[in-house]
């Protein structure tokens, strides 16, 4: 029998706002309560952990994210931080002095650049020495490559490839080829990136996988790990995307992957690309590429077969989505499709949308109508929202000014659940709390507590989970949290109307870190009462 007695610290839980300890045993949460009942409980059998004032909180759900691609940038270039073509020229001769392949980096950003002109193929050439570069933008939907790597793959200047950068379909198909690791690389990838989540108090993360992203070789070995090395990381949904046309196509396909953990067909299943890289589907011109309205994958048709089948076959189904003419085309799709099996059949399939960051009023009311979820990032406004960044660059303020508006989506009614898309934005699950309160769009803005929902709780529910508690710490749930350093908790409230009451302690609503400047640092992940990740000192 295992019993540890978490105390002297702060527990969120529902089922007691004032906690400070908690019994864990064999794995499940056995009691929570105060100070003064823990020194009662406390005997022989009991591991103690001094809590030391750190507040205990279910473990975070990363709804979207890409683990080969997360364990690929953790070891390789990070470009995140890069404000010029020369700096980048920089770091790329700089990996070049080292033993080794193809030189990869990830997360340049030119909308970040005072001069936003990008490096040439002869730049990039002489920087690696003739070696093959392939520098993936922040929102892996384009890349900039070597000579040496465009002529291995055989590519050829044309519309998706243009000086240096290369994008749209071309580059899906080219990162695949980059990607094609042994089995080894690929397990390294998965391996590192699990233990950082793990290390970033994500308790359950949700793959994202296509042929374009890691493949199925990759997906396969992820769900066919052992028990063993499963109860050793967070735990793993994902998503498979592949379109199919029939509802016994769609059944066929979940089973060849012969996995619980396998949650829907979908995911990246890409409706359309990204703003950054001008491949998002607009419904006008970028602002600043006139004659360009972004790129269409899938047609209205093929999004409607996908539906009516994986609806049929009840299987959730899901698609990216960013741009607004890119909604109106799965939302046509979603209509044809019930039209075809009914709209009944629709709504049972609990489908989900990825991004959609531009919604308006009426789209969000057909949204709510088909029962779908939307599947968040609020990390993007944070990195690109806001007035001279990103969205207003190539959106104009006008439609930069409502996008990733979470909070009208919770007041339509539509389910709101949270993810990184790492490794487009970072694992710091506090780091999205935080954008949800400070989104650029007012109206938008939600709590930190229905932000924390959408982190935990709702990630679950939008997977469709059975278990009424996962994602919280009562009685009788799956011992699976975070232990974090925080230094002051509150209530947290975007909204200055709010009566003062619902900030205040006796209001009974459980308190979480306050978020400013200094985010919280993970002290210790579990998961169903094994540690993933640990910081601290037990007693």
């Amino acid at each position: 029998m295992s019993l540890d007695l978490y105390r002297n610290g702060s527990i969120y839980s529902p089922a007691d706002p004032f906690a400070t300890a908690m019994l864990v045993e064999n794995g499940t949460v056995a009691w929570i309560g105060s100070e003064a009942a823990a020194g009662a409980l406390l005997d022989e059998r009991m591991n103690e952990i001094d809590l030391q004032g750190a507040l205990v909180a279910p473990a975070f759900v990363d709804s979207h994210v890409h683990l080969g691609a997360l364990g690929a940038h953790l070891s390789g270039l990070d470009l995140r931080q890069m404000l010029s073509a020369h700096e980048i020229l920089d770091a790329v001769a700089q990996a070049a002095s080292h033993d080794g392949g193809t030189i990869l980096g990830f997360g340049w950003d030119e909308t970040r650049f005072a001069d936003q002109t990008l490096p040439t193929l002869e730049q990039l050439n002489n920087a690696a020495g003739g070696r093959a570069v392939y520098l993936a933008r922040i929102d892996v939907h384009s890349a900039l490559i070597s000579p040496s790597l465009a002529e291995a793959l055989k590519l050829e200047p044309n519309d998706e490839f243009s000086g240096a950068v290369v994008s749209g379909t071309t580059h899906a198909t080219l990162r695949k080829e980059v990607f094609a690791y042994d089995e080894s690389t690929n397990a390294a990838h998965r391996d590192r990136a699990l233990a950082h989540l793990a290390s970033t108090g994500h308790g359950t993360v949700v793959e994202m996988a296509a042929e374009s992203v890691s493949g199925r070789a990759d997906l396969e070995a992820l769900l066919g790990r052992s028990t063993e090395e499963q109860a050793r990381t967070p735990q793993v949904y994902a998503y498979w995307g592949q379109a199919v046309t029939q509802q016994q196509e769609a059944r066929t396909l979940l089973d060849s992957f012969n996995s619980r953990a396998l949650a829907g067909l979908g995911g990246d299943l890409n409706i359309d690309g990204s703003i950054g890289s001008r491949t998002a589907l607009l419904r006008d011109d970028y602002t600043d590429a006139p004659g360009n309205n972004g790129a269409s994958y899938l047609s209205v048709e093929q999004i409607s077969a996908h539906v009516a089948a994986c609806s049929l076959a009840g299987i959730q189904a899901s698609f990216h989505v960013i741009g607004d003419a890119g909604l109106d085309a799965a939302l046509e799709g979603f209509a044809k499709a019930a039209e075809e099996v009914g709209i009944a059949a629709v709504q049972r399939g609990r489908h989900r949308l990825e991004h959609v960051e531009m919604v308006d009023e009426a789209q969000r009311a057909k949204m709510l109508g088909f029962s779908l979820t939307a599947s968040m990032q609020p990390q993007f406004d944070a990195m690109w929202g806001g007035s001279g960044n990103l969205y207003e660059q190539r959106l104009g303020a006008e439609r930069a000014a409502g996008m990733n508006a979470i909070g009208k989506f919770l007041a339509a009614g539509v389910p709101v659940t949270i993810g990184s898309d790492a490794p487009v934005t970072g694992t710091n699950p506090w780091a999205s709390v935080k954008a949800c309160l400070e989104l650029n769009d007012p109206g938008s803005r939600i709590s930190a507590k229905a932000a924390f929902m959408a982190h935990t709780r709702s990630g679950f529910r939008a997977l469709g989970e059975s278990n009424p508690l996962a994602g919280q710490l009562v009685t009788g749930s799956e011992a699976t949290f975070a232990i974090w350093n925080a230094s002051e908790l509150t209530v947290q409230t975007p909204d200055i109307r709010v009566s003062s009451w619902s900030t205040d302690a006796r209001a009974g609503t459980p308190m979480l870190p306050v978020l400013e400047d200094e985010l919280p640092t993970c002290l210790r992940t579990v998961r169903a009462g094994t540690i993933l990740f640990d910081a601290m000192n037990s007693n």
